[in-house]
């Protein structure tokens, strides 16, 4: 149901384009809601349901629909699937999608196998009766998991180990709840962290001593990097699901505050810098661009942190909002809203660092906000489903300045002109669409240093294209791609997916980085290549790298480097 079942049933008149199999399968993200207790709101008009019924169905649904549908079924990137809508078709009516998919992308969640008949007869009926509501989380309940493990005063004075800092690099191993930090000098493990579930990114203070990851469970972790032995010293849970968090970068205020915004509930709170003490929760409920709709449930996706005023740069997924939160005074805090285009998602900032390029993913647009004005300097028609990561800033031979991001719904790079003042012709537009392997694209990335464009495709269904990677030369970009097996190179022999993802450069823009991603229960590792050459550097293989899927560099963390 994670790719809309609604678009083959309820709202039919509404599909326009069909879903690619790479973009159903970026929907069927779990959600960590499932977990918390909800109390079971019987429809009477709804087939009936045992209390264990109902339980395996939200377990169900928050495992393969949320994502899409919304937790309150009221609709997100997919179509609602509330009990006005889903009682008048009737079960045999909704078993037929369920087990069957739909050519808009719906799954076939029986034939496939994933759902047995009892599991697509239970799900045709839990989704006519009414969705159970999650929990609020307030600064009771944040304060109540918030723990400071070193006091600011008993930490370091100064760097207390011999590790170049700046070269570290932050890997998720999601499925095992942690995060390895790399030496990118010796390419040994410093060490294998606790943290949240599925850590979503890794973030650095602005002085670059403290790194920042947040779970998908919305668990905070505060990194303290000048410990002989880097470690978790602060630590804290913001809400039931989550995405982003990031510290205060604008002059005068670096490291004074950490934001994190939540899935659930929609909300983002200010914390200390030093501590993740809670200070300010702020809701995200609210209306919709243009429609004016009121959504109960705007996610908060991705959130940067300004170097142009103290402010965080926070965005509504649903609603379609940015809004700049002013953290110079938190006792009268004050928020410019920008209205772009819903399902604002994942971004990163051009090179100048001035605009902040956000994709509205499922609005196929990238909206550009102005850090200086505050204001929406452009909205661009991009491909299918953007999904940029931070995106990727490079000079184009030809249009100058440009930041690139490749999409999930097709085979398309699109590269836009960002330098309004040099190059005023090419500015907010699309001077450019590279071909690359397929969809499923996640992360694109370059370097200042660096002559290439990298893309990866963990996403797309053909094994050859998610486990290998596209490289461009950006002074030849005619010529198309060079295909890098990664996978290959790792020489892991067993049969796991092995999907790559995320490259990610070193400090001095020589070396990329890449994750081979398998099961839990297989070998993944880490491959490194040569910038230059193109040629294997080296392979990172460890029973303690289990599914390591996003890693993050320090220095280019830390000053936006991409």
């Amino acid at each position: 149901m994670a790719a809309m079942l609604v678009a083959g049933s309820l709202h039919a008149e509404d599909v326009k384009k069909t879903l690619t199999q790479p973009e159903a399968n970026y929907q069927a993200g779990s959600s960590p809601i499932g977990e918390s207790p909800m109390h079971q709101s019987v429809n009477p008009k709804a087939p009936p349901m045992t209390q264990a019924e109902f339980d395996l169905g939200r377990k169900i649904y928050f495992e393969r629909c949320a994502g899409c549908h919304g937790v309150l079924r009221k609709g997100a990137t997919g179509k609602p699937l509330t009990p006005d809508l889903t009682v008048g078709k009737g079960t045999d009516y909704l078993k037929v999608f369920i087990n069957y998919g739909s050519p808009a992308g719906m799954p076939n969640w029986g034939t496939s196998g994933e759902l047995n008949d009892q599991e697509v007869d239970l799900m045709a009926r839990y989704i006519q009766h009414e969705p159970p509501i999650p929990p609020e989380y307030s600064l009771a309940d944040m304060k109540s998991t918030w723990k400071v493990i070193v006091p600011p005063e008993k930490r370091p004075t100064k760097k207390m180990n011999n590790y170049n800092i700046s070269n570290i690099f932050s890997t998720t191993l999601r499925d095992a709840g942690e995060i390895a930090l790399i030496d990118g000098d010796s390419k040994e493990i410093i060490s294998i962290l606790k943290t949240g579930y599925a850590v979503h990114i890794s973030r650095m203070s602005a002085s670059g001593r403290y790194l920042f990851v947040i779970g998908r469970d919305a668990k905070v972790n505060m990194i303290d990097l000048w410990m002989e032995k880097p470690d978790t010293v602060a630590e804290i849970r913001t809400g039931l699901e989550a995405r982003s968090v990031e510290s205060s970068k604008f002059k005068g205020y670096e490291d004074k505050y950490v934001i994190a915004g939540t899935y659930w509930p929609p909300q983002f709170v200010i914390m200390d810098g030093d501590t993740l003490e809670p200070l300010k929760i702020v809701s995200t409920r609210g209306n919709v661009v243009g429609t004016q709709e009121y959504h109960p449930e705007p996610r908060v996706a991705s959130i940067v942190g300004s170097h142009f005023k103290p402010e965080f740069v926070v965005n509504v997924k649903e609603t379609g909002k940015t809004l700049m939160v002013d953290y110079s005074d938190l006792k009268a805090l004050k928020m410019t809203e920008i209205g772009s285009a819903p399902f604002l998602h994942d971004g990163g900032l051009d090179s100048s660092k001035r605009y902040f390029m956000v994709a509205a993913n499922n609005s196929n647009k990238i909206s550009v906000i102005d850090l200086k004005t505050d204001k929406l300097a452009a909205l661009i028609d991009v491909g299918k489903i953007p999904h940029p990561g931070r995106g990727a800033n490079f000079i184009h031979p030809k249009f100058g300045p440009v930041w690139s991001t490749g999409h999930l719904g097709d085979e398309t790079i699109s590269l836009i002109g960002t330098d309004p003042v040099k190059h005023p012709k090419n500015a907010w537009k699309v001077v450019q669409t590279l071909t690359g392997q397929g969809g499923g694209a996640l992360f694109i990335k370059s370097h200042p240093k660096s002559n290439h464009l990298y893309s990866d495709t963990p996403l797309n269904p053909d094994p050859k294209i998610s486990q290998s990677v596209a490289v461009y030369d950006i002074n030849n970009l005619a010529k198309g791609y060079t295909v890098l097996p990664i996978a290959e190179w790792a020489d892991i022999k067993d049969d796991g997916a092995k999907r790559v993802v995320q490259p990610e450069f070193n400090k001095a823009g020589d070396e990329v980085w890449f994750s081979v991603w398998s099961a839990k229960d297989k070998i993944s590792a880490m491959v490194v290549v040569d910038d230059k050459t193109l040629k294997l550097k080296a392979v990172i293989k460890d029973p303690r790298l289990i599914t390591p899927t996003g890693h993050f560099n320090v220095n280019n963390t830390q000053n936006d480097v991409y």
